[in-house]
């Protein structure tokens, strides 16, 4: 951008959001943290940023709006509500969406942003709470390219792999993508665990070991201690998951292809949410393979290996 710091609102402080805002202040730049629910700010604040009290309040001043909200309709409210940012933000803002939305929504509201005076880019990112946390995101960007070039030097404070590939809607229609490999990944890892528990294998020592070799994935690196440990802190929930599959099957069928990979994990990722699952972290799949096994969920239970000790006997 042309200044080396810039006037940011942050609208959006959660899991992802908040040490994203907390990495943009610690580059420098003045940011004003809004979160519709109150008490989330006290990471920013203590990092420099401002807690502001509304939406109006958090762009008065800002060239830039960042969004960081849950749902297609968060976004919408965000931006086009009353006192959103349309209403309150002075023309020329450039507007950074890092929230997965829904493409069609997106490109409606990327005209709606120009046809009011601002500039919108849809950058969804991946790499979860971890990657926020470390500034170590993948940044799939959609919009013109003059706003991309504006944008860079922000994201690349809170990204590792920043791309722009293509005009509005692209950002959300790789980021779609990016969940459907990355739900198939963990329901394959989860599977993989209960197998080799069934087997009584030192399932630590076999994880290691095909993640050596071409089985070896980001996925496995990064879930297979949740999985081990049956710790499902949410650092990205099933139930976001599952809102993202949503929108692969959706987006699939409006564009005539099929997906019948997708669409298999997505009802996993459905029944896991209806299961209760749905505020664990989506490593949290591997309780749906347990269930559907017959096996106890959140422990490695006693059964574990029952298949080889029955072998054992019979030889």
């Amino acid at each position: 951008m042309s200044n080396p710091t810039s006037n940011i609102a942050f609208i959006g402080l959660g899991i992802m959001g908040s040490p994203m805002a907390v990495h943009l202040a610690g580059a420098g730049h003045a940011v004003a943290g809004y979160n519709r629910t109150p008490g989330r700010t006290g990471a920013l604040v203590a990092a420099g940023g401002r807690a502001a009290s509304s939406i109006q309040d958090a762009v008065a001043d800002a060239g830039v709006v960042c969004v960081m909200v849950p749902d297609s309709p968060d976004v919408q409210a965000v931006l086009t509500g009353e006192g959103g940012v349309f209403d309150s933000a002075k023309p020329g803002t450039l507007i950074i969406d890092f929230s997965s939305i829904r493409p069609d929504v997106t490109t409606t509201l990327a005209e709606q942003a120009h046809e009011r005076g601002f500039k919108l880019l849809d950058a969804p990112v991946s790499g979860g709470e971890a990657g926020a946390r470390n500034a170590a995101l993948s940044i799939m960007v959609g919009g013109s390219a003059e706003d991309f070039a504006e944008a860079r030097p922000l994201l690349d404070v809170v990204g590792r792999t920043v791309v722009h590939v293509g005009p509005s809607g692209s950002g959300q229609t790789v980021k779609a993508a990016n969940q459907l490999v990355v739900a198939a990944n963990i329901q394959a890892l989860a599977e993989a665990v209960v197998f080799l528990e069934a087997y009584g294998v030192d399932t630590a020592a076999a994880l290691e070991v095909l993640g050596g070799g071409l089985a070896g994935s980001a996925v496995l690196d990064q879930k297979k201690t949740n999985m081990l440990t049956r710790s499902f802190e949410p650092g990205f929930r099933i139930e976001l998951h599952h809102k993202d599959l949503g929108i692969v099957t959706a987006a699939a069928r409006e564009a005539g292809v099929v997906v019948p990979l997708g669409s298999l994990v997505a009802q996993l990722m459905a029944a896991a949410r209806a299961n209760g699952d749905g505020g664990l972290d989506h490593s949290g799949l591997l309780r749906g393979v347990e269930r559907l096994s017959g096996r106890p969920t959140g422990s490695r239970d006693g059964r574990q290996g029952d298949l080889l000790d029955h072998r054992r006997k019979e030889s």
